[in-house]
């Protein structure tokens, strides 16, 4: 042998492998080019070797130092492949790297001899160990490529399959060239075995190529085939190279290492070809069967073996010679490992086919055992077989089904979506989309009731059922496995029917009310103005609830949503929203006067007042009377869901204020009045947060004396146009809890913080200060915050009177008790304001710890006018003296007020008969003087306030 194989490549890994970076992947153009430059560099050294390169020194050059340059570059590719590789494959790359390398090291070192000696070289020399050691790595390389067997049979196969290749080959060889090669003259047992040692590595070789060929795994066929047809080139010619006639006149240069040329080449571009297009890949999908000739050829491979080692012996039969013992031992060797292969392989068949027996009752039970229906149906849609589990599902035997078509079966209204999905899913890709699902109705055997509610109707072919089928390809047909959903869809359309209507009336709730508004407001009725929603109050369920129970007031609901769903046209929607809420939609008929369509409505909805509104009997016999204030809105152009129900809503609560037990059309002024209200309240908080605010004082005066004993703190905000409006007026308006906390705190800081600053001014006057006792209850005003609020301004003790509003019966007296106690510790005295407005329980006067009792003004206004008003005036305080407590009357006007209370008893009074509230300047002024004139003493009252007012009312912070 005069230059060692090249080894072949296969191809990059498998697609669930790594793959090699994009950068080392050349394009399709890229790709082209470099074939077109290998195809080009070949057919140079090719026309150069047939043309004897010009001269015999540069033939030598080219034959000895091109080669080894091929040689080394499929090595250097081979090495940076397997570096850029992360895959299974990388060992294979590094193992053909190092046989290229001892190819190229063996043609340097001939070269050397030929070239740059200039002489011959040796029989046995350091090329020919080289050579030798280019075989095993790429045997090995090989066998890491080749796809492995999963069974210890098949290893057994695989290696008899290489014997038999190999046999074969060393047969039809050693007929034709080996026997004369080992008969040389005058060569040496070395000289021998050297000469056979290259073509019986070839003939390995060329197993492995074989092997490799039929059992090649299915990753980058390109590059597979590639590196098999370097390989192939390369033993072709080392065979030739073989031929003793061939190798006696062999020089190098010549032709023949043209084809190791382009085996080294062909394998430096292997690994870096261009993978096979995805949609070649994608045509033979999964499941789908792909190369079955080289699957016939794989299985025909150890007969074939047999019949070139025949074609071996024949040859020497029919030639006339004695049949060499190589020949005789190798043909029988052959036999045996096909003999012990066949057998191996009958005995692996019958294990398959009794495996296969197995798993087919296996799935044969598992198919006529499910209770699913499999059903399989040909292209043309007749089905072909059905599992027994049609009996008990559907109601149908099995074999009433085979033979009939699908599409019989499935109900008209479903058939037009099933077809369309079918058809979609079979254009789809197998490998995008191995199966889908559909539902549908399909006609059972069985004759019943239908099921409204699950989508089913009875007919006289039997009852629809509610079927759902994932669906797979089957030789061009569908695999149906079907089950029986009715029960699912009909719980799904129970769970949908819950989720939109009122559990205890069955009414539609807020949420499909909202949406059938939605569209009657849109679609073909968008243009109707007659479109009108009401809201509904019932007016007294709160009491009914109270008196008789949760229980009575559920039945009351009931009764009312049957009135309200009987009172209702056919079309239109009644609904409860939630609590003692009800609405109407009525929906317009294309009336296009709004004066009869708004009568017409105002007809209806009188109607249902009046319906609402008689009496209910309740379980147990009990009469109740509820009245209805109903809401009225119509549908305007673009109005929107939303505001509309919000319209629908102002109207009701109008209804309410206005008396209740009405009905209440809907206004723009009533989203006007809303308007104003957000936008007094939205002044509040920049009041509040620009300082707006302004705290004033009004004087407490000592019936007895004229002194001046307390003042009373009372914020005011001033408006843009100047005036002075109390929080009672504007709260009011803006109905703003927070606001109210927050100025109730301004108001408490402010008049401690002024109190402290004229007690440090010789002005220790005590400053009373109004808080509801529900912010004492949420800790508004913690006792902790009221300390370190008089600590901070250095009030002394006994300054701050908290006078305490708004304690009703639904006040928690002990919290409340506490509370107070632990103010009293903190030297600050408490008031109870508003005593005898009603509001004020007597309970509260005996449990809570108070200092002072202020009378509210309704006690005040007519006591002088009213001896019945006097009488009650005249019991308070005396209640009040044998409490030990004293007294404050509010709103004394006029003198004669003054006088009256002062001789029913009453210590102290605050009104507009003595001052009106001062600033801080004309307070001070006012406490340097000390005190005012008394009724009786002069005919004016001394000091009028200063600053106008509207109307003199409390200071609620409420």
């Amino acid at each position: 042998m005069r230059r060692g194989p090249a080894p072949a490549g296969p191809g990059r890994p498998a697609p669930e492998r790594p793959a090699p970076r994009p950068d080392h992947r050349p394009s399709w153009a890229g790709s082209l080019l470099a074939q077109i430059a290998l195809g080009l560099v070949c057919a140079a050294y090719t026309t150069g070797a047939a043309l004897g390169w010009g001269s015999p020194r540069l033939a030598l050059f080219m034959g000895d130092f091109g080669l080894s340059a091929a040689a080394f570059t499929a090595a250097v590719s081979c090495f940076l492949y397997a570096r850029a590789e992360r895959g299974g494959t990388r060992p294979a790359w590094l193992l053909f790297a190092g046989s290229s390398f001892m190819a190229g090291a063996g043609n340097a070192v001939w070269g050397w001899y030929e070239v740059v000696l200039g002489r011959q070289v040796p029989e046995s020399s350091v090329a020919d160990l080289f050579f030798l050691l280019f075989a095993p790595p790429a045997i090995v390389g090989l066998l890491v490529l080749a796809k492995k067997p999963v069974t210890r049979a098949g290893w057994v196969c695989l290696g008899l399959d290489a014997w038999l290749i190999a046999g074969s080959l060393l047969t039809l060889s050693w007929s034709l060239a080996l026997a004369h090669t080992t008969h040389f003259q005058g060569e040496s047992v070395a000289q021998a075995a050297l000469s056979l040692a290259y073509p019986l590595l070839d003939i390995v070789l060329v197993s492995m190529v074989l092997a490799l060929h039929f059992r090649r795994s299915q990753a980058n066929r390109s590059a597979v085939n590639t590196a098999i047809a370097a390989l192939a080139l390369t033993v072709l010619c080392d065979a030739l190279f073989t031929s003793p006639l061939l190798r006696a006149h062999y020089v190098s240069g010549q032709l023949l290492d043209a084809g190791w040329f382009a085996g080294s080449l062909l394998l430096a571009y292997a690994p870096w070809g261009v993978r096979r297009p995805s949609g070649s890949d994608a045509v033979s999908g999964p499941g789908l069967p792909s190369r079955p000739v080289a699957g016939s050829l794989a299985a025909l491979t150890p007969y074939l073996a047999a019949a070139v080692c025949t074609l071996g012996i024949l040859y020497n039969v029919v030639e006339g010679r004695r049949i060499d013992r190589v020949v005789v031992l190798t043909g029988c060797a052959v036999v045996l490992a096909l003999v012990v292969r066949q057998g191996i392989m009958l005995i692996d068949n019958i294990a398959l086919t009794h495996e296969l027996a197995q798993k087919e009752n296996y799935f044969r039970s598992l198919v006529q055992g499910s209770s699913d229906v499999i059903m399989i149906a040909a292209p043309s849609g007749v089905l072909r077989y059905v599992s027994p589990a049609a009996a008990g599902v559907y109601g149908r035997d099995a074999e009433e089904l085979i033979g009939s078509e699908l599409a019989a079966h499935i109900h008209p209204e479903d058939l037009g979506a099933v077809v369309h999905e079918v058809r979609r899913f079979l254009a789809a890709s197998p490998a995008e989309e191995p199966t889908t699902r559909i539902e549908y109705r399909f006609r059972s055997g069985r004759a019943g009731t239908s099921r409204p509610e699950a989508g089913g109707e009875a007919e006289s072919g039997g009852e629809w059922l509610n079927v759902e089928s994932t669906v797979n390809r089957h030789q061009g047909g569908l695999i149906l496995n079907s089950r029986d959903v009715t029960e699912r869809v009909r719980l799904q359309a129970q769970l949908q029917h819950n989720a939109e209507h009122d559990p205890l009336t069955d009414l539609p709730n807020r949420a499909l009310f909202t949406h059938r508004v939605g569209q009657a407001l849109g679609g073909r009725r968008s243009s109707d103005p007659g479109t009108a929603v009401l809201f509904i109050d019932l007016d007294g369920f709160k009491a009914v609830n109270d008196r008789l129970g949760h229980q009575a007031g559920d039945d009351l609901l009931v009764q009312v949503a049957r009135r309200l769903q009987e009172a209702v046209r056919a079309g239109d929607t009644a609904a409860r929203l939630g609590g003692d809420e009800f609405a109407a939609l009525i929906l317009g008929d294309g009336l296009r006067d709004r004066a009869a369509r708004e009568t017409q409505v105002r007809e209806i909805a009188e109607r249902l007042r009046l319906t609402l509104s008689r009496p209910y009997r309740l379980d147990g016999g009990t009469e109740v009377r509820v009245a209805a204030s109903i809401g009225v809105a119509f549908a305007e152009p673009g109005t929107g869901v939303g505001a509309l129900l919000r319209n629908a809503d102002l109207a009701m609560y109008r209804a309410k204020a206005g008396g209740k037990d009405r009905v209440e059309l809907y206004a723009p002024q009533m989203q006007a009045e809303v308007v104003r209200r957000t936008e007094l309240a939205a002044r509040l908080r920049t009041a509040l947060h620009d300082g707006e605010f302004a705290l004033l004082h009004q004087p407490v005066v000592d019936l007895a004396t004229g002194r001046i004993s307390a003042v009373s703190a009372q914020a005011r905000w001033r408006s843009a146009q100047g005036i002075l409006f109390t929080p009672a007026e504007y709260l009011r308006a803006t109905d703003d809890g927070e606001r109210t906390a927050e100025l109730g705190r301004w108001l408490l800081a402010e008049a401690v913080e002024q109190a402290a600053e004229r007690a440090g001014s010789g002005h220790r006057t005590p400053v009373a200060v109004r808080v509801p006792a529900r912010r004492l209850l949420d800790r508004s005003v913690p006792p902790g915050s009221v300390e370190a609020l008089l600590a901070r301004h250095g009030l002394p003790s006994g300054s701050l009177v908290i006078e305490l509003a708004d304690t009703g019966h639904d006040t928690p007296l002990d919290e409340l008790e506490q509370r107070l106690v632990s103010l009293r510790r903190l030297g600050v005295r408490i008031a109870l304001d508003g005593f005898g407005s009603g509001h004020v329980a007597v309970h509260a006067l005996r449990r809570l710890p108070v200092d002072i009792l202020k009378l509210d003004r309704d006690l005040v206004e007519g006591v002088v006018e009213s001896a019945r008003l006097r009488k009650i005036t005249s019991g308070v305080l005396r209640l009040a003296g044998e409490l030990g407590l004293q007294t404050v009357a509010e709103g004394v006007d006029v003198p004669e007020q003054a006088l009256a209370l002062r001789a029913m008893g009453c210590g102290h009074a605050q009104g507009m008969a003595f001052s009106g509230p001062l600033d801080e300047y004309r307070l001070r002024r006012t406490l340097v003087r000390g005190d005012y004139p008394l009724p009786g003493a002069v005919s004016v009252p001394a000091g009028t306030g200063p600053e106008t007012v509207r109307k003199p009312s409390p200071d609620p912070l409420t």
